[in-house]
This record gives C-alpha cells, sequence and structure tokens, in this order.
C-alpha cells in the first residue's frame, strides 16, 4: 500500500494484542517500518514485538510512561540509539473514564489530562526533535468522537475535553513545523470494536449501533490503515487535519 521502508515509527499505548496500538504497529510494520512498542505492560509488549517479528517485521519494546519526562527520554533515546532515526510518532495511549460531572473529581481531570494531553505534549515534544534534524517527520494523534460532538458512549466530560485539546493542540503544531517537514494530523474514532464493546449490555449495544448510518462499529484495521496513509510519503500535502473514523455517528 505504502512503502515505509527505512522509517522508524514509535507507536504509545500499543502493548495490548487486542487494542488500536497494536494494530497501528502491525500496519505500519507491513509496509516497511521498523516499529518501536511503548507502553507500561512489559507482558503486552513482548507479546506484540514477537508477532511483529514472526510475520517478518523489525521491532523492539520499551516500557513507557507517557507523563514522565524522564521515561519519555529515555524512549527517544533508546529509538535513536537502536535504529538511528525517528520518523513518525503515533500517541495512541490514553485513558477513559465513565463518571459524570458531578461526581468528577479535580484528580479525576487531572489524571485524564496527565495522559491524554499532557503524556501527549512530552512524547511531541520530545520525537520532534530528531525529525526537525532529518527535515521529515510524521507525527499522528489519537483523538476522538467524544471530543469533537462533546461526549459518546464511554467516557467523561473529561475525556471529552482531553480529546479536544488534543485537536487544538495538534493544528498550532501543524503550523509551527511545517517549515520543518513534519506534518501533523490527528485521526477521531467513533466506536471501535474491542473488548470494552463487547462488554457492553445487548440492549445498549444495540441503541449505540442505531446511532451510527454504517450500522457497525469500526475495526481496528480501519483505523490503523488511515493511520498508515497519514505516515507516508503520499500524505505529505495533508497537515493540520482531523480525520473522522465512526461510521456517520459525526459528520463535519
Amino acid at each position: 500500500m505504502f512503502d515505509l521502508t527505512g522509517k522508524v515509527a514509535v507507536v504509545t499505548g500499543s502493548g495490548s494484542k487486542r487494542g488500536i496500538g497494536r494494530e497501528i504497529a502491525m500496519s505500519l510494520s507491513k509496509q516497511g517500518a521498523s516499529i518501536v512498542i511503548a507502553d507500561m505492560n512489559q507482558e503486552g509488549i513482548d507479546e506484540v514485538v514477537a508477532e511483529i517479528r514472526s510475520a517478518g517485521g523489525n521491532a523492539m519494546g520499551a516500557i513507557l510512561n507517557v507523563t514522565d519526562e524522564v521515561s519519555v527520554n529515555a524512549l527517544v533515546e533508546k529509538t535513536l540509539e537502536t535504529f538511528g532515526s525517528l520518523d513518525i510518532l503515533v500517541n495512541n495511549a490514553g485513558i477513559s473514564q465513565k463518571v459524570t460531572v458531578e461526581d468528577m473529581t479535580l484528580e479525576d481531570m487531572k489524571r485524564i489530562f496527565n495522559v491524554n494531553m499532557f503524556g501527549l505534549f512530552l512524547m511531541t515534544q520530545a520525537a520532534m526533535k530528531p525529525m526537525k534534524e532529518k527535515g521529515w517527520g510524521r507525527i499522528i494523534n489519537l483523538s476522538s468522537v467524544s471530543g469533537k460532538r462533546g461526549g459518546g458512549v464511554f467516557g467523561g466530560a473529561h475525556y471529552s475535553a482531553s480529546k479536544a485539546a488534543v485537536l487544538g493542540f495538534s493544528k498550532n503544531l501543524a503550523r509551527e513545523v511545517a517549515k520543518d517537514g513534519i506534518t501533523v494530523n490527528c485521526v477521531a474514532p467513533g466506536l471501535v470494536n474491542t473488548d470494552i464493546w463487547k462488554s457492553m449490555p445487548e440492549e445498549m449495544a444495540q441503541k449505540v449501533i442505531e446511532g451510527i448510518p454504517i450500522g457497525r462499529p469500526g475495526e481496528t484495521k480501519e483505523i490503523a490503515s488511515t493511520i498508515t496513509f497519514l505516515a507516508s510519503s503520499e500524505a505529505s500535502y495533508i497537515t493540520g487535519e482531523d480525520i473522522d473514523i465512526n461510521g456517520g455517528s459525526h459528520m463535519d
């Protein structure tokens, strides 16, 4: 599909065999990129790295806490030491919590923003440096339909706010670094067929599906293929964009 041979991609939050991050890593690997599986789950990291290698890809794993600047800088340094480059960053790591504003605490708000926005900022800032030196880079951030329409199936107002913040941050950054050969884009997935979706009660699941014109949840491969395109040279004239991947549940 798209030739990423010689490129090095860091995918945060990619240590789950059933998550979107894992599928993103696999998709980028299939197009020739070397992959850094970055997560807090060592067992999950090892499993995904082994899966990529067994398919003929090149991958390494690293423990990462996106909220810790030391951990973030160590990951970037290890990536450069191992592969000599960092060309593609996919900020996939994120957390959610289903709670009303009335019941939400300030600590709840801080915890969500620490990962979804501040962690994304730290990772982006660290990865930009080698990209600028090379004069080429792709930064792809995971927002959400919740950040665009104010809520969705899961998560509270703090989750929606953090994902809306990702959109604004990405557009501003896109203007700053375009001259350096770096593009910055977002994808905003809607409901995706993951373990959370499968655990929903049937009545609730049916109600959600009724709000999706295509009539089904998205698949992780559908998210990953869009990100792979944005990471490629074919997307060189796209920056500051946010792409909806939600089956028509939100259109703008």
